[in-house]
């Protein structure tokens, strides 16, 4: 089976209008200058957009011309390109690209993919994309994600990149090769991921012929095994009255948790429509912050608990509506938003005093009964719980001194429930509303269950709903007996 590549081309060119632009397009619709286009084609090899776009901004500010590039050393251009894939390998490229462009072609980029070939750093894909974008000539760039999608869809069978461009100039109608690459880099990048595709959402769905292909699996809602099981979620909404436009209360329904936590609620009651505030079947609880749009936490529970208790009894974190906890017979519920520790780590005191203060109170509780934890912790623990760990060292989320206190944490017996049942990377239930990093699954995974110690018995599953939209972050949630 094949596709029909006419009809599969003009869906997706639709689909992906509104994705973000691969950045070596971006900056071809802001320049004519084939120089600018090729140096960001040469970044941008095995290199996410994001960085590569930041990079080349840096770059562009010291050298737009081939005479400003021969004057930077390859030291100053590892700085200044820095932390683009292999950037030692391309600073040397950079600095000997224009003396080879003087030497051979008279200061001026070659045109066709056979001369290009000749400068350094520039390879089959770099070449394409140089005459295809900068040129607007007749190329077809192959990338992982044309080469993958090309098969998948059975218009190619083929083992290589290179292997895919000869078939393609072979069969492919040459009036889709300029922008074959762009539109299928999109596309790849946002649903016809190279993991967990998400096939279930995607245009092509009934007539692709999925070679080769495991989509991602849907998660269940709401299933429980037995009627002794409890079921709880977690959600920081960003933002309840946005949250309320962008369907909460249908995925609230959907859940039918017992317990619906959210955080960041960014409202006072008094501010909130009567359809969040009565809700049938369920008791509810709110923190406010003192200060208006800002924190702020709530709890959804369909049975009444025997007690409520409102912050941790420090005025300092308690004005900002980080804590609430639900006594029940047997356990206890916390509902948590832990501080950011702002750029530059401006408030990583604050935080830490939370921290510990916040460990205080589990600790003490969880003397009587189990205690259930969850919220938005606002840290990556590890470095799978983050797509971009080495670049993110020193920054809030995942600093040495939030990640040393969740290790405090976890050494003393607390359970990380998620971690329980998965240990793989890409999982993650943050992703900033920049760089479309959601559709590329650029994330953190900032948003936790914890149990007590001795409460891991009790634990029937975790999960991560990162299917459902609606805020910048997705709900967890546990099953728990």
């Amino acid at each position: 089976m094949t596709i029909n590549i006419d009809q599969a081309i003009s869906l997706v060119k639709k689909e992906v209008v509104n994705y973000q632009v691969p950045v070596v397009d971006l900056i071809a619709v802001q320049t004519n200058d084939p120089f600018k286009v090729l140096v960001a084609t040469i970044l941008s090899a095995r290199t996410k957009d994001e960085a590569t776009a930041v990079a080349a901004q840096r770059l562009f500010t010291e050298a737009e011309t081939p005479e400003q590039l021969a004057r930077l050393s390859v030291s100053q251009l590892e700085k200044i390109i820095y932390p683009v894939g292999f950037y030692r390998n391309k600073a040397k490229y950079l600095h000997a690209l224009p003396q080879v462009l003087e030497e051979e072609f008279g200061g001026n980029v070659p045109q066709s993919v056979e001369t290009l070939l000749r400068l350094p750093g520039v390879g089959r894909k770099t070449a394409n994309l140089v005459v295809a974008v900068a040129f607007k000539k007749p190329a077809i760039c192959v990338d992982t994600h044309v080469h993958r999608i090309m098969n998948i869809w059975g218009y190619v069978a083929t083992k290589t990149p290179l292997q895919t461009e000869m078939e393609l100039r072979k069969k492919l109608p040459q009036q889709y090769w300029l922008d074959i690459n762009s539109i299928l880099v999109a596309f790849g990048q946002g649903l016809c991921k190279p993991q967990r595709p998400y096939c279930d959402r995607c245009v092509l769905e009934t007539f692709c012929p999925k070679i080769g292909v495991t989509p991602r699996r849907l998660k269940q809602i709401g299933r429980k095994t037995s009627d002794k099981e409890l079921y709880f979620v977690s959600w920081n909404v960003n933002g309840l009255r946005a949250a309320l436009n962008k369907e909460f209360m249908e995925i609230f329904h959907k859940f039918d948790a017992d317990i619906f936590a959210v955080q960041e609620i960014k409202a006072m009651p008094e501010q909130l429509p009567d359809l969040v505030l009565n809700v049938a079947g369920y008791h509810i609880y709110w923190n406010p912050a003192q200060r208006k749009g800002y924190s702020g936490t709530a709890i959804f529970s369909k049975k009444e608990p025997l007690g409520v208790l409102y912050g941790l009894g420090k005025k300092e974190f308690d004005e900002e509506g980080r804590v609430i906890a639900l006594e029940y017979d047997d356990f206890y519920f916390i509902n948590t938003y832990f501080p950011n520790a702002q750029p530059a780590l401006k408030r990583i005191d604050y935080k830490l005093k939370f921290n510990r203060a916040l460990f205080t109170f589990i600790e003490k509780l969880q003397q009587s009964k189990s205690v259930v934890l969850c919220g938005d912790l606002n840290v990556a623990h590890k470095p799978l719980d983050l797509a971009n760990p080495q670049s993110n060292k020193q920054n809030p989320g995942f600093s040495p001194y939030e990640r040393a206190w969740m290790d405090e944490v976890i050494a003393t017996g607390y359970i990380d429930t998620f971690r329980e049942f998965n240990r793989e990377p890409g999982n993650y239930t943050w992703w900033s509303y920049r760089f479309n990093a959601r559709a590329k699954n650029i994330g953190w995974r900032i948003d936790y269950f914890l149990l007590d110690p001795g409460s891991r018995h009790r634990l029937v599953e975790a999960a991560i709903h990162d299917d459902i939209t609606g805020s910048d972050h997705c709900p967890v949630s546990i099953h728990y007996q």
